[in-house]
């Protein structure tokens, strides 16, 4: 069975992204393992002198690390992710590297009608950088409009369409986290490279 993290892109106490990502969890128990994970404790990022990485950073890294793949959501702020969201990956490419080469899905929940779209193509100019470098299923968006009303009392998702959508892609994802490993040749370099990389140095 697949063993999957699912990381809630906000630090908000409410948040659909949580329902999505919880929901996901159950449905497709029979398939993956889906542990949901919390960013609302995470530190201000601030390069610290000591240049050491905060142990809750360090711990969500490891989950990351022993995963077969990521599931990001992500709800939409201004055009963007929540800057809680965007911390807590300044912390994940700071002298630590979990997500190169590693399977992302992103999906995303907006009270609105246009699901998170910016937002989500804005997460993925985010893990293609030089220091996260992770292989994003491509081709794939699953966006959740007026997810307000989108759950019912026990949490699940009511539209069948919607559910359908969702079941295609994660079987994709399975499918797509199984074909990176076959093509990963070049991941030791691949970290090396985010490892030395250098703004300054441009």
């Amino acid at each position: 069975m697949k063993k999957m993290i699912g990381i809630i892109g906000t630090n908000s106490d409410k948040s659909t992204n949580r329902d999505l990502l919880k929901f996901m969890a159950r449905h497709f128990k029979e398939v993956a393992e889906i542990e949901v994970v919390e960013i609302k404790e995470i530190p201000l990022f601030n390069k610290p002198e000591s240049k050491e990485v905060p142990t809750i950073i360090k711990e969500l890294a490891q989950k990351i690390e022993t995963s077969d793949g990521v599931i990001i959501s992500t709800p939409e702020y201004d055009h963007a992710v929540p800057a809680s969201l965007m911390n807590a990956l300044n912390w994940l490419s700071y002298h630590i590297y979990p997500f190169v080469d590693k399977p992302v899905m992103i999906t995303g929940a907006s009270y609105g009608t246009l699901g998170s779209s910016r937002a989500q193509q804005h997460l993925r100019q985010m893990l293609d950088s030089p220091e996260l470098k992770a292989r994003i299923m491509p081709s794939s968006e699953f966006l959740l409009s007026h997810s307000l009303q989108a759950f019912d009392e026990e949490g699940n998702l009511k539209d069948q369409t919607q559910i359908k959508k969702l079941e295609g892609l994660f079987s994709d994802f399975l499918l797509f986290s199984e074909m990176v490993k076959e093509f990963n040749q070049t991941h030791l370099l691949n970290k090396k490279e985010a490892e030395n990389f250098s703004w300054e140095n441009l």
